[in-house]
């Protein structure tokens, strides 16, 4: 290799001498260098000499690689292409002079356009070099200096002065020696200047990836090496879905586009574009323009942008200008085309690169809007229909539907796409026509008027998802539904949905009375979200006009075709009918032939026809039982048996419609009403049992057998009905069925049956009380009290009690005493009191038996103690509040109300013996003896005056005045044998030890 085969001596001569006579060119060429090095090219080294390869390997027509190899303080950049020639070493030295001004065009893929890019090699180094297979190169800033200072200019001199010695690098090229790598054409060798430069270094190293090769198209592949590894980037486009367009100007546009550029970029009229979208999501993006290598110019899209925008002279920002418009015009059409080709191949992806939402700089809204001004007429939506490609501008959507309700609309709602949430912005960003969805379905009863019902099952079952939401459901409120009629309605609510065990000709009937029953085929859960009412044969039933078709059957053309329907619906599951009482008004065939309310007629051969009066009722036809079966029959009032009637939370004072045909209904809530008011007072359920006043009279023994055994019509009968007043006080009363037997069943004697004794009454109280008929034995003792049979003294109501006092006041009636008592403590407890007081009592007598006396010739006596007072009259004997409700029952005082109950005299005060206090402990400590007692004049043995002290004239009187003063009546008799045998001492204390 021969010495300076670049001509480098000439090249310092011809530099040195320019500033030698104009010192000011040195200035100028100093402070270019430095904008570059500090400007624009200050973190661009990588690109520039990346750049470089690319230009040379495209040159020379082979494939483009390139080696950055950094180690220890130096990088050494090796490529493939084209070798250094001497116009290369002039276009190095020679700022804003390119050596490849006519080397380049659209086709090569060159981006070069600038012989500047090397002065990157600033920002990291001070004696760059330049080694080819045809010679070297190097430039130095010492050598620089030195050569300055050997010319002794003194104006040249105070130049360097003024710039503290820096002078520039790359004007003054040297000779140097040196081969590239094996493999390798050219290298760049920079000694780093510093830390901070070998940092840079290594950012930008690893910064580099596959932009770098997308935006040299000159560049097959890249080896980075470094102290921490070896990196290869190669075969790019596999990771990227690409889109190129480029293009050269004709005459006119150049004179238009590139008026305004400097002379060198007006020999160069071409242009290209490059869209590339990563195949992978989470390849990052720099998320700027590259034109084509990268700028400050920010972009918002998911995409990268290369692209020969004309750069302003910091080379980081595109410049403004005719020639950047039409360019932005080219990507968009691009871009466009890109989506187009991705829509092609996916399904929605397109939309997610359309453009929404603010812009990141001036160049990014020039692209969006002239992307947006493109993409409507480009096909990239997706219709449901046949899955082809429209443009936004031919497509619509319907607001809130989803794929599946689409693909049944598709047909009938032409260019129809999908619409996620997620790319609302992006249909409206196209300007894609939007359809409201109630508009939609309104427009359905009209177009799709003739459809089936399967069609209208398949559409109902596509709205599965969007039903679940509250706002589509309102536009949905006007959606045509078939009925089993075939009438075409619009809306669902209210509709009743019926089941598969509803017959569609017992849909059709009740249809000419105005009930909406969905076709069964046309069934589908949505129309439940919708509003409409499974139609379960409970709630075809309930339906009202159901109802006016059963309460009118009479007036009907066919009362016959109403009952089938009916009984067809209470066939399927008779359960279902319980509670809907008029039900009962059903016409049906009775066994003559003739129409009559199912509430009237029995099943032949039946308890019901057995008890009940052929006057009121007649068996039903045995062809309408056997097409039905019993238990539909019974289900809308036909009795087997007899019957009940349920309504809940009955108020007293407004009976519901369906307790209005109970006999004397009123007359029962009148007299179980709080305080006789029936307003305010309410029952939570009434259940009684219906057709009381039908029965036989000699079919009573039989009917409260009946009662008593079936469950439902027992608790009807036996079971209080819970009655709360105005107060919320609950009071329980006689149920409806038990209160009708007492006040209207009466035996062949003409008497009732209810306040007779019940065969297991007490024989004392039944004694004065009717026998009940030998039959009732049979019945269980609920049933005979709820039928008001009398089996204690609680049982008598008011009237019983009045007649009991009457009988008890007979003097024919001979009466022990023992059972007098026991009697008395019975009718002491009593709540209810008759109307009138009796005029004559019942009192102790003689011998153990009792007398009659009158009222006031009568005391009741309620304490031990005054039973000793003959003279206050004959004695009604009690205690504590029995002896109060006595008092009050019979209307005689009590004996303390008549006489003064005083002590004559003071008597002698003793101690109680310590044995008796031992035994009974509650005893007083002293009592007072007296050889006499005597109480308002009346001789006693014993009393207790009003302070509790006992008084005594005997030691049998002193046993029970000091049981009574201690409250221990009980010990009256332990007292007494302590007080007369006190040699039973030990044998009464032994005794006292199990107490």
């Amino acid at each position: 290799m021969s010495d300076d085969v670049f001509g480098t001596a000439g090249i310092r001569e011809r530099v040195l001498a320019g500033w030698s006579a104009a010192p000011v060119r040195f200035r100028e060429d100093a402070n270019a260098e430095e904008d570059l090095a500090l400007g624009g090219y200050v973190d661009r080294l990588v690109i520039e000499l990346a750049q470089n390869a690319a230009d040379a390997a495209l040159r020379a027509g082979v494939p483009g690689r390139v080696l950055f190899e950094f180690r220890g303080n130096t990088l050494v950049v090796a490529n493939t292409g084209t070798p250094l020639s001497a116009e290369g070493v002039e276009s190095l030295a020679t700022l804003r002079a390119s050596a490849k001004r006519d080397e380049v065009d659209a086709a090569t893929g060159s981006v070069g356009r600038f012989g500047v890019g090397f002065a990157a090699v600033l920002a990291v180094s001070d004696e760059p070099a330049v080694l080819s297979r045809t010679g070297g190169v190097r430039f130095s800033k010492a050598d620089t200096a030195a050569a300055i200072a050997a010319l002794g200019s003194g104006g040249l001199d105070t130049e360097v002065r003024r710039r503290d010695g820096k002078v520039p690098v790359l004007r003054l090229p040297f000779d140097a020696e040196g081969e590239p790598p094996t493999g390798y054409d050219t290298a760049v060798i920079l000694p780093l200047r510093d830390d901070a430069a070998a940092s840079l270094v290594s950012r930008l190293l690893a910064d580099a990836g596959d932009p770098l090769l997308l935006a040299l198209p000159g560049l097959s592949r890249i080896e980075i090496e470094t102290e921490e590894g070896r990196r290869v980037l190669e075969d790019a486009e596999s990771r990227w879905w690409i889109y190129r367009t480029a293009g050269t100007f004709d005459h006119h546009e150049r004179e238009t586009l590139l008026a305004d550029r400097p002379v060198e970029e007006r020999s160069r009229p071409y242009y290209s574009v490059l869209w590339a979208l990563p195949r992978d999501p989470s390849i990052d993006l720099p998320g700027v323009v590259q034109a084509p290598t990268p700028t400050e110019e920010a972009l918002s899209l998911p995409t990268l942008l290369l692209a020969t925008f004309p750069l302003d002279p910091t080379r980081r920002h595109v410049a403004k200008g005719p020639l950047t418009d039409r360019l932005v015009r080219e990507a968009a059409t691009a871009y466009a085309e890109l989506l187009r080709q991705r829509a092609d191949a996916t399904v929605g992806e397109a939309l997610q690169l359309v453009p929404t939402g603010l812009a990141a700089g001036v160049l990014d809204q020039a692209l969006r809007e002239a992307i947006l001004a493109v993409l409507p007429g480009t096909p990239i939506v997706r219709a449901v229909e046949d899955g082809a490609l429209l443009r936004p501008l031919d497509a619509v959507v319907v607001e809130g539907s989803d794929d599946a309700f689409n693909r049944v609309l598709a047909p009938i709602v032409a260019g129809l796409i999908g619409s996620a949430r997620q790319d609302r912005l992006a249909l409206d960003a196209l300007g894609v026509r939007r359809l409201e969805l109630a508009e939609v379905v309104d427009q359905l009863g009209t177009v799709a008027a003739d459809e089936s019902p399967e069609w209208w099952s398949a559409l109902y079952a596509s709205l599965a998802a969007m039903v679940t939401d509250a706002n589509l459901r309102e536009s949905l409120g006007t959606l045509p539904v078939p009925l089993a009629d075939g009438r075409l309605v619009r809306g669902a609510r209210g509709l009743l949905l019926p089941g598969p065990e509803l017959p569609i000709d017992v849909l059709a009937e009740f249809s000419e009375y105005g009930v909406r029953v969905v076709h069964p085929t046309a069934v589908d859960p949505a129309l439940e979200r919708l509003g409409a009412i499974p139609a379960s044969p409970r709630s075809l039933l309930e339906d009202s006009a159901v109802r006016a078709a059963v309460e009118h059957s009479a007036e009907a053309d066919d009362p016959e075709a109403v009952s089938h329907a009916v009984l067809s619906l209470v066939a399927t599951d008779p359960a279902q009918a319980e509670g809907l009482w008029w039900l009962s008004d059903l016409l049906l065939r009775d066994a003559d032939g003739e129409l009559v309310p199912a509430n009237a007629l029995v099943i032949p051969g039946s308890d019901a026809e057995a008890v009940l009066d052929d006057e009121e009722v007649a068996p039903v036809d045995p062809a309408v039982l056997e097409r039905y079966g019993l238990p539909a029959l019974a289900a809308v009032g036909v009795l087997a048996t007899l019957g009940t009637i349920t309504s809940a939370d009955v108020a007293l004072d407004r009976l519901p419609e369906a307790l209005k045909d109970l006999d004397a209904i009123e007359d029962w809530a009148y007299d179980v009403a709080p305080d006789g008011s029936r307003y305010g007072a309410t029952v939570g359920e009434l259940t009684a049992i219906r057709d009381l006043d039908w029965i036989k009279d000699d079919a009573w023994p039989r009917v409260l057998g009946i009662l008593g055994t079936e469950p439902d019509l027992r608790r009807a009968l036996v079971t209080q009905v819970r009655v709360v007043g105005p107060d919320d006080r609950p009071l329980g009363v006689p149920s409806y069925s038990a209160w009708w037997i007492r006040e209207r069943v009466l035996l062949e004697d003409g008497e009732p049956l209810a306040g007779r004794a019940d065969p297991e009454a007490d024989v004392v109280l039944a004694a004065f009380l009717d026998e009940a008929p030998e039959w009732t034995r049979e019945l269980d003792p609920e049933v005979r009290a709820a039928v008001g049979l009398v089996r204690e003294v609680g049982d008598l109501d008011a009237d019983g009690i009045s007649l009991v006092l009457e009988r008890l006041a007979d003097p024919e009636q001979e009466i022990a005493e023992s059972d007098l008592l026991r009697f008395w403590r019975q009718l002491g407890t009593l709540p209810l009191f008759p109307g009138d007081a009796p005029e004559h009592v019942r009192v102790l007598g003689e011998d153990g038996w009792t007398e009659v006396v009158e009222a006031d010739a009568a005391v009741v006596a309620d304490s031990p103690m005054w039973l000793q007072r003959a003279d206050l009259g004959g004695f009604v004997v009690a205690s504590g509040a029995a002896a109060d409700g006595l008092s009050d029952l019979l209307d005689v005082p009590l004996a303390h109300e008549v006489a003064e109950g005083k002590i004559d005299g003071e008597g002698t005060a003793a101690e109680v013996p310590e044995l008796v206090r031992e035994l009974v402990p509650e005893v007083p400590s002293l009592w007072w003896e007296h050889e006499e007692l005597t109480v308002d004049g009346v001789e006693v043995s014993w009393w207790v005056d009003a302070d509790g002290a006992p008084h005594a004239a005997t030691f049998d009187g002193l046993a029970k005045a000091l049981a009574w003063a201690g409250t221990r009546w009980d010990r009256r008799h332990i007292i007494r044998a302590v007080l007369n045998e006190p040699d039973r001492t030990s044998e009464l204390l032994t005794d006292a030890t199990y107490d």
